[in-house]
């Protein structure tokens, strides 16, 4: 682990690395955890920032509005980067919040908005999308795509009553929206899939690998030659992808990045367990150019 962290006299620290990627915020909906992804930002000293796509969901602002103060404090933590930090922000347009489209690109001083982004690295270049292009029913059914969303919504509030009864009762909480991505069939082959295009891809662009979010399940592993990664999300993963100081990359949740730095996580919602099979030592990464 190459990340340092950055001391303060209160006994707490800031994660100090190159990079931090983070997606699918969903700013708007009642389950953002955006105090959350705030506090992880804030606490977070990083050279650049890309925000990868759906940190705003106007899909869901559109129908029932939702915004909040802690929705306005994430972007003004994002913009607190960039004018006190002097952090390059990167934002990439996602299906969410796909009204960007009639904006990018565009570049201010130290922000950019735009579709996708190479990040280049020594070991070689990494192509940077939110992925909802390799989706079919988002890309060819977008009616579908709102609909699925509606039922997704609706899932999460009866996750969370429940998980309030299982809290009464001792117990953990739970996802309902992952356990039933996990007994569907067609979904985890659809991850497969989508994987797999995106992996071609960057192998068009000759590039190492990829970055991506949009599915809303975290990794950081080899597909095929290609290392692939996805950031997750902050609805009920709580995780983000960081390139540490090294130039290695890993997938990191939110409990862990509370217990790195030393501080009280808000809220009480657990973060999605990670595995980071792709975080292979640097000089004998695999290179598929």
């Amino acid at each position: 682990m190459s990340d340092t962290l950055e001391p303060e006299s209160s006994g707490k620290t800031k994660l100090r690395v190159k990079t931090v990627f983070i997606s699918d915020v969903h700013l708007g909906m009642p389950d953002c955890k955006a105090a959350q992804a705030s506090h992880f930002i804030r606490n977070c000293l990083c050279d650049k920032l890309v925000l990868n796509g759906d940190i705003i969901d106007a899909w869901h602002l559109r129908r029932l509005g939702g915004w909040n103060k802690g929705h306005t404090h994430f972007l003004r933590t994002v913009l607190r980067k960039m004018e006190k930090e002097n952090t390059q922000i990167i934002y990439l347009r996602g299906n969410h919040d796909d009204i960007l489209d009639r904006f990018i690109p565009i570049q201010f001083d130290g922000f950019q908005i735009t579709d996708e982004h190479i990040h280049q690295t020594p070991q070689g270049d990494y192509l940077v999308v939110h992925g909802d292009g390799f989706d079919a029913v988002t890309t060819n059914h977008a009616w579908l795509a709102k609909l699925g969303g509606l039922g997704y919504n609706a899932l999460l509030r009866v996750n969370r009553t429940y998980n309030w009864y299982r809290r009464l009762r001792g117990k953990e909480s739970f996802s309902l929206s992952a356990w039933v991505k996990h007994k569907v069939k067609s979904a985890v082959s659809f991850v497969g899939k989508y994987e797999e295009q995106l992996q071609n891809l960057a192998r068009q662009r000759h590039c190492k690998g990829i970055i991506c979010g949009h599915i809303h399940k975290p990794a950081n592993k080899l597909v095929g030659d290609t290392h692939y990664l996805n950031s997750g999300d902050w609805v009920e993963s709580l995780t983000a992808i960081v390139e540490n100081l090294d130039g290695s990359f890993e997938v990191i949740n939110y409990d862990t990045f509370c217990q790195r730095t030393n501080r009280v996580p808000k809220g009480d919602a657990p973060s999605a367990t990670v595995a980071n099979e792709g975080a292979f030592p640097l000089e004998t990464s695999p290179n598929p150019m």
